[in-house]
C-alpha cells in the first residue's frame, strides 16, 4: 500500500493553518473579529462554490486522471532513458507551476548533480521568457540531440511559446533531428494552433482539460509531466490535493481552512490591506511565492464585477524569502504602512539536519550558536519575525507543512486554488478570466504585424508622442 493511502500518514502530513495573528485579540486594531464575518454572505458564496464545482474542472484533477497519469509515467520513463535534458517551453502557469514543484521536491542543486545522483533523470530547464540572450544561453549548455522539449500552450496562440517552438524546430532541422523524436506538445485537444502543428509533425501530445486555466493547471499534464520526468511521485501529489479537497469541502467556514483564508484575505482587502506578502521559510518553497503571485493577481485583479460595475479590486502579491528578506524587507513590513498581510510558510521537519559546531568560545556573540542546528536557527528566525509583526500590530497567518514532500505540496497547491476561488466569489468577480492581460497581447500582435490586428496597430501609431523634455 502506498503511504498516502494510510490514514495515519495523511493525518500526520496534514497542513496546519494558524489564523490567530489575523484576529483583533492578538494584534489589536488592525485585526478581525468573528463578528466581522457575514454569515449570510459567506453561506451564499459557499453555495455558489458547490453549484459551480462542475465548471471548475481543476477541482476534479485529483480524481479523473488515472489513464493520463499512466501515460505520463510511461512517457517520462522513455524521456529519462533517452535524454540528458528536458526543456519546458511555456509561460505563466505553464512555467511557474513546474518551477515551483521542481524546487520543492527535488535537490536544490538538481541540475548540477551528476545524473546518477539525480536518480537517472534529465536536467530540467524552464524557458519562460523570450529574452534572446536567454535562448542563446540555453543552446550553450544543452546538446539539442540529447534534449526533449515540452511545448505548452493551451490556446496554441501564445506568441512567446510559439516563437520558441519555431526556433527549436529550426535548430533541430539544422542539426539533422526530427521534431517528433524531440518534442512533446501539451495543448487543447480540439482547438488552437498547437494541436494542428502537433498532428502535422506527429508529436506526442498531452491535453489540457477544458475548464482548466493556466494558473490552475499544475495538477494536470501541464505540470505533471515535468515532475514525473524528474522523479517526483505525481500520484502522491494528486493524493495530497484530493486530501485537501476533503478538508476544504463546502461547509462550515470555521472548519474549512481554504474558505476561511479566502474570507479573511477579502476582509483585509476591504480594510485597505492591499498587499499580500508570501514569505516561505524554506528554500524549497521559494518559488511557491512566484506561482502564488500569478494565481492571486491574475484571478482577483479585476476592473469589473459580475454585474458589469467598475470595482477595480485586487491585492498585490509580493514575494519574500525567510530569512533572506528579514534583512531587506521586514523593516518595511513592521514599521511601514498598514497595507499588508503576510503569509508565512513554515516547515515542521526539514529533510536534513545540519549541526552548528563549537568554535570561537571567547566570542560570546558567536559561540552561543554552538550546539544548536541550522534547523533550530531558521525556525527561531521565523518565530521571531512572526512575533515582530505581531508586536507591531501587523496581520499575518501561517501555513505549516509537516515536511516538504509530494503529498504536502499537492495539498498546498490545491489549498491556494480553493482559497482564490472562494475569495473571488466573495468579491463578486470572475476569478477565472484575465481580460487585463489581453490588451498587452493584442498590442504585441499588432506591433509584429499579425493579420487581423490592423486597427490595433493604427491605435498604437496614434498614441500621444513622447515629449522630449521628459526623456533625459
Amino acid at each position: 500500500m502506498e503511504r498516502y493511502m494510510d490514514a495515519a500518514f495523511r493525518e500526520i502530513m496534514r497542513l496546519r493553518v494558524n489564523f490567530n495573528n489575523m484576529m483583533k485579540p492578538k494584534i489589536g486594531a488592525h485585526g478581525l473579529e468573528e463578528a466581522d464575518f457575514d454569515a449570510a454572505k459567506l453561506g451564499a458564496a459557499n453555495e455558489r462554490m458547490a453549484q459551480k464545482r462542475e465548471t471548475m474542472k481543476w477541482r476534479e484533477l485529483p480524481y479523473n486522471q488515472d489513464e493520463i497519469v499512466a501515460d505520463i509515467l510511461e512517457t517520462a520513463k522513455g524521456v529519462r532513458k533517452e535524454f540528458d535534458d528536458f526543456v519546458v517551453l511555456g509561460i505563466g502557469g505553464s512555467a511557474l507551476g513546474p518551477i515551483a514543484v521542481q524546487q520543492a521536491l527535488n535537490h536544490l542543486h538538481y541540475n548540477d548533480l551528476p545524473k546518477a545522483k539525480r536518480g537517472g533523470g534529465p536536467r530540467l530547464f524552464v524557458e519562460d521568457n523570450v529574452d534572446p540572450e536567454r535562448m542563446e544561453a540555453l543552446f550553450d549548455v544543452i546538446d539539442i540531440g540529447r534534449t526533449c522539449f515540452n511545448v505548452i500552450t493551451k490556446s496554441g496562440g501564445t506568441s512567446e511559446t510559439m516563437a520558441q517552438l519555431l526556433i527549436i524546430c529550426d535548430a533541430l532541422k539544422k542539426r539533422g533531428h526530427t521534431p517528433e523524436k524531440h518534442i512533446i506538445a501539451t495543448t487543447d485537444e480540439k482547438k488552437g494552433n498547437l494541436i494542428i502543428i502537433a498532428k502535422e509533425l506527429g508529436l506526442k501530445t498531452f491535453f489540457v482539460p477544458d475548464g482548466v486555466g493556466g494558473r490552475f493547471s499544475e495538477l494536470c499534464p501541464v505540470g505533471l509531466l515535468a515532475a514525473a520526468v524528474c522523479g517526483v511521485d505525481i500520484k502522491e501529489m494528486l493524493a495530497g490535493a484530493a486530501y485537501m479537497d476533503e478538508i476544504s469541502h463546502e461547509g462550515d467556514i470555521w472548519e474549512n481552512p481554504a474558505h476561511l483564508a479566502g474570507a479573511m484575505m477579502v476582509l483585509m482587502m476591504e480594510r485597505g490591506k492591499n498587499i499580500s506578502v508570501m514569505m516561505p521559510y524554506a528554500d524549497s518553497l521559494k518559488y511557491m511565492s512566484d506561482w502564488y503571485a500569478q494565481l492571486w493577481a491574475e484571478s482577483l485583479g479585476k476592473r469589473y464585477d459580475l454585474n458589469g460595475n467598475e470595482v477595480f479590486v485586487g491585492q498585490t502579491p509580493v514575494k519574500a524569502l525567510g530569512v533572506t528578506d528579514q534583512h531587506s524587507q521586514v523593516q518595511l513590513y513592521a514599521e511601514g504602512p498598514f497595507d499588508k498581510v503576510t503569509t508565512f510558510l513554515k516547515v515542521g521537519e526539514y529533510r536534513t539536519k545540519v549541526d552548528i559546531p563549537d568554535g570561537f568560545a571567547d566570542i560570546k556573540d558567536v559561540s552561543f550558536l554552538s550546539g544548536h542546528t541550522m534547523n533550530e536557527l531558521i525556525q527561531a528566525e521565523e518565530r521571531a519575525t512572526e512575533y515582530a509583526l505581531l508586536k507591531a500590530g501587523r496581520p499575518s497567518w501561517t501555513i505549516t507543512l509537516p515536511e516538504v514532500n509530494a503529498f504536502t505540496i499537492g495539498q498546498l497547491l490545491y489549498f491556494f486554488e480553493v482559497m482564490t476561488a472562494f475569495a473571488g466569489e466573495l468579491m463578486g468577480i470572475n476569478a477565472f478570466d484575465q481580460p487585463g492581460v489581453e490588451e498587452g497581447k493584442n498590442a504585441t500582435y499588432a506591433l509584429l504585424g499579425k493579420p487581423g490586428f490592423e486597427i490595433k496597430k493604427q491605435e498604437l501609431d496614434s498614441a500621444p508622442a513622447n515629449e522630449t523634455r521628459y526623456v533625459l
